[in-house]
């Protein structure tokens, strides 16, 4: 994507100065990130860093105590203060929500559902689109991560990474303007995990607009334009794969690196 575009266009998704805490423990201590439309941002640091619980603050899935989210240039509205406040407009919760489809670890597939039943779920329930077009636009998804043979059987018929890409179909099939991943290989095996990553590299290829958590660090440097380094709810580091990975400036993310990239 040019610079242009990104200068002249709001970001996808916008966060400013974010503050969560739960209770007195606070996760993350005045945040910045910017995903442009098209491009894909990548959160690495250690567990506990507040990876995602910040992507969780950004799908409104959390409520955080200070700052800013704006999704496509429009700012969530709130009402309260610190650990009162909250999103004050039902309707903008449901528009964001339904625009930024979360792919999480665990899958969360219905397991009384078949797979086609599950991508098409939230199509027709919460946006009331035609059941015939969702239908055409749900085989095509489980087509594209390469299950459409499995449209017809159940969650638990299938492996861990056959499931996971019934959950990133299940994401596009909500057509929606971003798609944030929280850990989406790390439930899996090591050969379960390599077809996630070949669907995850294809979407990035198409220039869908993602933010993805991801303890991978090979994923992270081939799929992003942008890399956050978070350590203990602050940004330690950020910038391009190829800098962050390759000239790495502080000792926190050298360590990290050291202890997280094979060889």
């Amino acid at each position: 994507m040019s610079e242009n575009h990104v200068a002249t266009a709001a970001p996808v998704i916008e966060i400013r100065d974010l503050h969560k805490s739960y209770g007195s423990l606070e996760v993350l201590k005045g945040v910045d990130i910017s995903a442009p439309a098209g491009h894909v941002v990548s959160l690495i640091g250690s567990s506990g860093s507040g990876k995602s619980t910040l992507l969780r603050c950004a799908n409104l899935l959390e409520d955080s105590q200070r700052g800013e989210i704006l999704f496509c240039g429009e700012p969530v509205t709130w009402h309260g203060t610190g650990l009162n406040r909250r999103p004050s407009d039902r309707a903008q919760i449901v528009r964001i929500r339904t625009n930024l489809s979360m792919v999480f670890q665990q899958f969360n597939l219905w397991a009384h559902m078949t797979i086609l039943q599950n991508v098409m779920e939230a199509p027709l329930t919460v946006l009331r689109r035609d059941p015939a077009e969702v239908e055409a636009a749900a085989r095509g998804y489980l087509d594209k991560v390469g299950i459409g043979d499995k449209c017809d059987a159940y969650p638990a018929m299938l492996s861990g990474g056959q499931q996971q890409r019934a959950a990133i179909a299940r994401a596009l099939c909500m057509e929606p303007k971003a798609l944030l991943f929280d850990e989406p290989t790390s439930a899996l095996d090591p050969e379960l995990e390599q077809e996630v990553v070949r669907v995850i590299k294809s979407l990035a290829q198409e220039g869908r607009t993602m933010i993805i958590v991801t303890h991978d660090m090979r994923l992270a440097a081939d799929v992003s334009d942008h890399v956050v380094f978070l350590h203990q709810g602050r940004i330690e580091e950020e910038g391009a794969p190829d800098a962050l990975f390759g000239n790495p400036q502080t000792d926190r993310l050298r360590g990290f690196l050291s202890a997280t990239v094979p060889g």
